[in-house]
């Protein structure tokens, strides 16, 4: 044990010790809980955590990810948590066999390599290759084809659309595409709906290889022949075991067919690296990529389509059922045990997961033991914590979704909200999530202090916002973004959730409030992302150098858990959801107006045979296929609704900071009550257009982004594809779901006005 270690956790006992004396006498203040989990915090003990799980390789179904599991069981028991692991059991394609070849071409016999070498230098890297999954992503189509080869980018539909302008087809083909710009399961998904017969993935040098930094070891950015291992089950449409869509996964579950599991692709997929891309890219042929399909290998890219490049691309899966192991560990409230406050991280990765999840997991397991410490000492939360450690995120969400599914109707009636983490970094706060707890969230960022400035976390992210604000470069959002930034009355803006992370249950198909919380900015991971690389090595020194930046996670999230299942009154304030809707409203409605005048001018141009006359006659070119005219849309209905809800919650917020403090027990049980589920009256039976298991109208997971959040998703999705029947309908779903959000608060407001 260094110096420094007995130093920390000398003053970890004493301030336990201080808080076990002052307990005896008093119960604790909210300001003395923070204080000392503050100081029960320890960043050595957290590298210690994650030097231990990210020793070996962490994906669905190897002996660490399950040890792992059992070893954070038995420390929430020790540290007086009541601890158990869940089990289910999900379809997890692992790979059996695989292969890349270059058959024709310049180049021809070429054969990519799928496994990841070691690092001079890196244990970690050493140790793990032998048990690393190779080059794969789970949920591609298994197959064995032999195709011409097209360069599609991104691979996204704008990406589609040139390639039509220029006479190339992927039909019968092999797409190549890098990763960026999209989810990576939009790449194979897009490419099967366009007519392809196999798929391949690389990262570019320009978006994280040596483009952007020295690459790894020297640096922090993606090695020549480093890959990104992935999912690509098509999310879009539900998240989850595959087999078993709204239901958990349980050992007797009844389960779809593989075949008739709509988020398993049909094409065979598989990642690689650039070193291994340059080969199959130089070797086509046909038109010069244009200029933004360009990346930053030393060559001329091409977007092929000929029949001079030919690849063998070829994928076998093992495609059994396996086990995940959630851990699931309690608190139980002193006054309400039926108000459940529930956090979470996950612990599986690709490969050692150092950064992605398991930086995270160790600020969750700082928060465990310092909160089990005060718990064992005599504080009791007067609402029940729920900490969770996910399996299976990775692959598709599987150990959080399963888990949800399963307890769906007691989350519904217990849960108050669902704080999620996930990867973490050194630099900047960022938070997302239910708006009405936007100001919570910056009530906590003005009490956290930076390690690296001494400001508090909400200070530095203000600054940064203002700064950025002001470069030259600065788009509209940013500019928006840095406006509130610089006014102190104003509280920072969260963002949106989408998807990509252990959330996406809670919020879009039960309806349970949802934060997700983490840092960066500074800290670069993205070169490591998915890779054997991802480790405990590359963590410490390149992406949060001495924990401090998880540390600084443990104490934000600790504080949030701490002040919500002590809370007297509710925190949420409800105008900022309002204002919130309104702005995304309004972004909606000129998102029409765009959409109107876009497809008006279009046709002007095609009249005009404007773009004949502007291609370049020696290539290969066509018209744009012609847009749909757009119609009026109803948007009254929305407006109105609205309209009620920003005077509902404005109601609500002025009479409980009025008339809150004096309430009665009874009055205040009332009216947490109403306000605790009012996040499911935004839940529509019917779903999204074409993925029903999406109930929620403003937060969703976007078709054609993965990750990405579309607001109001049924209404924008709908304008921005042209479907404008479904707009029709969505503005009167998505009014109907403000109305009853606004007559939940009107029945909570009478209650504060004593009605």
């Amino acid at each position: 044990m260094t110096s420094r270690v007995r130093l920390a956790a000398l003053l970890s006992a004493c301030a336990l010790g201080a808080f076990t004396a002052a307990h005896a006498a008093a119960p604790p203040t909210q300001k003395d809980l923070e204080t000392r989990l503050d100081a029960a915090v320890d960043p050595a003990e957290m590298g210690r955590w994650l030097k231990q799980m990210a020793a070996e390789p962490n994906h669905v179904g190897s002996a660490h990810d399950k040890a792992n599991a059992e070893w954070m069981n038995a420390q929430f028991k020790a540290w007086g948590w009541d601890s158990k692991i869940e089990t289910f059991w999900v379809l997890y394609p692992t790979p059996i066999s695989e292969a890349l070849e270059l058959v024709s071409g310049p180049g021809a016999g070429f054969k990519a390599t799928l496994q990841e070498p070691p690092i001079p230098g890196d244990e970690s890297s050493v140790r793990g290759q032998a048990s690393a999954l190779p080059a794969y992503v789970a949920f591609q189509g298994d197959g064995d084809v032999t195709a011409p080869v097209v360069y599609v980018n991104y691979g996204m539909p704008a990406d589609y659309d040139a390639l039509e302008r220029m006479g190339v087809s992927v039909k019968g083909k092999i797409v190549i595409a890098r990763y960026g710009q999209g989810w990576r399961g939009l790449k194979p998904k897009l490419a099967q709906d366009h007519g392809a017969v196999g798929c391949i993935i690389y990262s570019d040098p320009r978006d994280d290889g040596y483009s952007t930094d020295d690459v790894y070891p020297k640096g922090a950015a993606r090695p020549p022949h480093g890959f990104q291992r992935g999912s690509v089950a098509d999310m879009t449409l539900y998240p989850g075991d595959p087999l078993t869509p709204g239901v958990g996964a349980t050992k007797d579950a009844k389960r779809l067919t593989r075949e008739e599991a709509q988020t398993v692709l049909k094409i065979p997929t598989l990642p690689i690296s650039y070193a291994d891309a340059q080969v199959l890219l130089q070797a086509l042929d046909g038109p010069v990529a244009p200029g933004s399909w360009r990346g930053s290998l030393p060559i001329t890219y091409h977007v092929g389509g000929g029949e001079q490049a030919k690849i063998h691309l070829a994928v076998k899966s093992d495609w059994s059922l396996k086990p995940l192991y959630d851990v699931v560990a309690t608190l139980k409230g002193r006054e309400k045990p039926n108000e459940w406050i529930v956090r979470g991280n996950h612990h599986d990765g690709w490969v050692m997961g150092a950064s992605d999840p398991l930086s995270g997991q160790i600020a969750e397991l700082a928060e465990a033991k310092a909160l089990g410490a005060f718990y064992k000492a005599g504080w009791k939360p007067k609402r029940t914590i729920v900490y969770t450690s996910w399996d299976g995120e990775e692959p598709m969400l599987l150990g959080s979704t399963e888990w949800a599914e399963t307890h769906a109707a007691e989350l519904k009636a217990k849960a108050l909200i669902y704080i999620n983490s996930d990867g973490n970094a050194r630099g900047f706060l960022g938070a997302e999530g239910s708006h009405e707890f936007q100001h919570f969230v910056n009530q906590v960022a003005a009490d956290v202090k930076d390690p690296e400035t001494g400001a508090s976390v909400g200070q530095r992210l203000r600054a940064r916002l203002a700064v950025s604000a002001n470069d030259p470069g600065a788009n509209e959002q940013a500019k928006a973004l840095g406006k509130v930034a610089a006014d102190p009355t104003k509280d920072l803006l969260i963002g949106p959730l989408g998807s990509g992370s252990d959330y996406s249950t809670f919020l879009q198909h039960l309806g349970v409030a949802s934060l997700n919380i983490g840092y960066g900015g500074e800290g670069e991971s993205a070169g490591v992302y998915h890779s054997l690389y991802d480790d405990y090595e590359h963590h410490s020194r390149f992406v949060d150098p001495g924990f401090a930046y998880d540390a600084t996670l443990a104490r934000t999230v600790g504080r949030m858990v701490v002040r919500l299942a002590d809370a007297d009154l509710p925190v949420q304030r409800y105008g900022d959801f309002a204002d919130t809707v309104g702005r995304y409203l309004d972004e909606v409605k000129k998102l029409a107006d765009s959409k109107r005048d876009e497809a008006a001018a279009q046709a002007k141009l095609l009249a005009a045979k404007a773009y004949d006359l502007a291609a370049d006659p020696t290539e290969s070119h066509a018209p744009p296929s012609a847009y749909e005219l757009s119609p009026p849309l109803p948007f009254a209905p929305l407006d109105a609704s609205v309209a009620k809800l920003k005077a509902s919650a404005k109601a609500f917020d002025d009479a409980l900071a009025a008339k809150g403090p004096s309430l009665s027990k009874a009055q205040k049980d009332q009216v947490e009550a109403i306000t605790r589920p009012i996040a499911q009256t935004l839940l529509r039976d019917e779903g999204l257009p074409g993925r029903p298991w999406y109930k929620n109208m403003v937060y969703a997971p976007g078709r054609f982004t993965g990750y990405g959040a579309k607001t109001l998703p049924g209404v924008r999705e709908a304008i921005e594809e042209r479907r404008f029947a479904d707009a029709s309908a969505y503005i009167g779903l998505t009014a109907k779901a403000f109305d009853a959000y606004a007559a939940q608060l009107d029945k909570a407001t009478a209650i504060l006005n004593g009605k």
